[in-house]
């Protein structure tokens, strides 16, 4: 199976990092959340994604009807995908497309949810929100259509945003500015948020906890700060031991088979710690 054996909690408030390599299975674990993976590809032989909103009894999302779901996306859980140009729809303005996800799980008017684009247009810090509200996508930088992603995740105002590697195609003066406005918007709304990246620095500014996936499992987890001086898993070691800081510059840098062995146990390197 792509994921198995994965268990994690996400707390209002709290940003929870998942980390790992390119088919670890972070993105099929987040994808499975909103049950956003292609139907014939899926099982769940077992267990349960539990969601629970203020206080509220908790409710199994994978008993949800379809319509049920759709009641959830995008309202109480938001996603932000990780290449906007392919995640917005060409032939519609970047302000017509957030009226229509506020119009969905609304009861407001067309023109109060107009209102509350430009409004959320602003507060995403795109210049000049009636400009960028006409515009479609492609007459838009990566940086600003990933904050109209971005708005239109916020438009509903959801108790947990799942950000699919949000900023791995930017630059990183832009990344930085999406990463300080994520967080800013997490506690302005005190949402939960779920963090899929495979940027250690990225992590270590953003997330209170951090959860390691290593060939679809879950392999090490805790708060970040804990994680990063003290892993617990051979995995998370060399994750760490990879980063480019820690290597002097023009030298090879490692990579994690050089830590870890076919079967996924360390190899006896005396520097790995």
């Amino acid at each position: 199976m792509a994921v198995q054996d994965s268990s994690f909690t996400v707390d209002r408030g709290e940003v929870v990092a998942i980390v790992g390599e390119s088919g670890s299975g972070k993105s099929v674990t987040s994808l499975s959340i909103l049950q956003l993976l292609p139907a014939k590809t899926v099982r769940y032989p077992k267990g349960s994604i539990l969601f629970s909103a203020d206080g509220e009894d908790a409710i199994n999302i994978l008993d949800l009807k379809e319509a049920e779901l759709r009641n959830i996306r995008g309202s109480q859980i938001s996603m932000i995908f990780q290449e906007p140009m392919t995640s917005l729809n060409p032939v519609f303005t970047c302000g017509e497309q957030v009226i229509e996800a506020i119009l969905q799980h609304t009861s407001v008017s067309k023109a109060i949810a107009r209102e509350q684009t430009l409004d959320l247009f602003s507060k995403v810090k795109l210049p000049d929100p009636e400009s960028v509200f006409k515009r479609y996508p492609h007459q838009l930088s990566g940086g600003q259509k990933q904050r109209v992603m971005i708005a239109m995740a916020m438009s509903c105002k959801p108790d947990l945003l799942i950000c699919d590697e949000p900023t791995t195609a930017l630059d990183v003066t832009v990344q930085q500015t999406i990463l300080e406005l994520l967080k800013e918007l997490q506690q302005t709304y005190n949402m939960g948020i779920i963090f899929i990246t495979h940027d250690l620095g990225v992590v270590a500014q953003i997330a209170d906890r951090a959860i390691v996936m290593y060939k679809g499992a879950i392999v090490d987890q805790g708060p970040v700060k804990k994680l990063f001086t003290n892993p617990g898993h051979p995995y998370t070691k060399a994750l760490l031991a990879c980063r480019p800081a820690l290597h002097p510059k023009g030298h090879q840098l490692p990579v994690v088979s050089d830590f870890l062995d076919e079967n996924g146990k360390e190899k006896n390197i005396s520097f790995l710690t």
